[in-house]
């Protein structure tokens, strides 16, 4: 069992916790997920370690408030217990030998970037980090960003935080002035990531996306998370979640990713009415 030592509510639907893992803490290095079930009889889901205290013995994860399970994670509270808490899985960020990256992020994605910034950051890279959102009321770390970049730019859609546009708006702008990038690292949406790898690749910039497809086992048994990279097959747990993103075909990526939708859905709402008939039986 694990422990939630701490809870902080992002914005309405997005949710940190920091969890007492120890052993997971210890190996954890930015771009690796976990795979966690809040119950015995839950299913597994992964999310990727957002940040990592080896001396406390914590692992932080961020998570949207999406599906069934995520609802019922998000019903535990500071001191409650977790089930099983797997990892670190996946390959870290390769973060060695660059001079200069840009990160870009997008939505909740943002959580998955700032670990990456932030070790660019500490080796002495210089970090560009572009971070976009719908509006200002579902910003996420954007103090955390600040001081793991040497520049931030903050796009909405509209313009009620930072820059009206899309990061790929910002991105192209600093490129344009004159911005030299031995790397540039997407995190967010499949639909934000094949845009930035899309204008990357105009420029010649070396593009590196994180994927998070649909995901069972972790190990590379179940192929839930195969992908096609430069026409070959990969699974997001073994071989990435990191690639290159001007090889991955983004459409079939987007294609699986909604498979289940419909299903996530109903349990979605599944789930909801039964933390909410229970909560009207407990008179809360």
């Amino acid at each position: 069992m694990y422990k939630i030592i701490r809870k902080k509510e992002l914005n309405p639907t997005v949710t940190l916790m920091e969890i007492e893992a120890p052993r997971v803490a210890k190996k954890a290095e930015p771009g690796q997920f976990i795979i966690l079930r809040v119950s015995e009889d839950g299913e597994r889901i992964p999310l990727t370690i957002a940040d990592f205290n080896r001396c406390k013995g914590t692992v932080t994860i961020i998570f949207q408030i999406v599906g069934a399970t995520t609802e019922e994670l998000n019903h535990k509270n500071e001191g409650d217990f977790i089930c099983d808490f797997v990892g670190p899985l996946g390959r870290a960020t390769n973060t060695k030998g660059k001079k200069k990256v840009a990160v870009v992020g997008g939505g909740v994605g943002c959580a998955i970037a700032y670990p990456v910034a932030k070790k660019f950051f500490e080796e002495g890279t210089e970090v560009h980090a572009i971070i976009g959102f719908r509006n200002k009321d579902l910003v996420i770390l954007e103090e955390e960003f600040k001081k793991a970049s040497s520049k931030l730019v903050i796009m909405s859609d509209d313009g009620s935080i930072g820059k009206k546009g899309l990061v790929t708006d910002a991105l192209r702008e600093l490129i344009e002035s004159g911005e030299k990038y031995d790397e540039v690292i997407t995190i967010g949406p499949l639909i934000m990531m094949k845009f930035v790898c899309s204008l990357t690749k105009e420029y010649g910039i070396k593009t590196i996306a994180s994927m998070n497809p649909i995901m069972i086992d972790g190990t590379g048994m179940c192929g839930g998370c195969r992908l096609t990279v430069g026409g070959e097959t990969k699974f997001a747990c073994v071989d990435g979640p990191e690639f290159d993103g001007h090889l991955i075909d983004f459409d079939e990526a987007m294609a699986r990713s909604t498979m289940y939708k419909p299903f996530e859905r109903k349990k979605h709402e599944e789930t909801c009415n039964l933390f909410k008939m229970g909560d009207e039986i407990n008179g809360r």
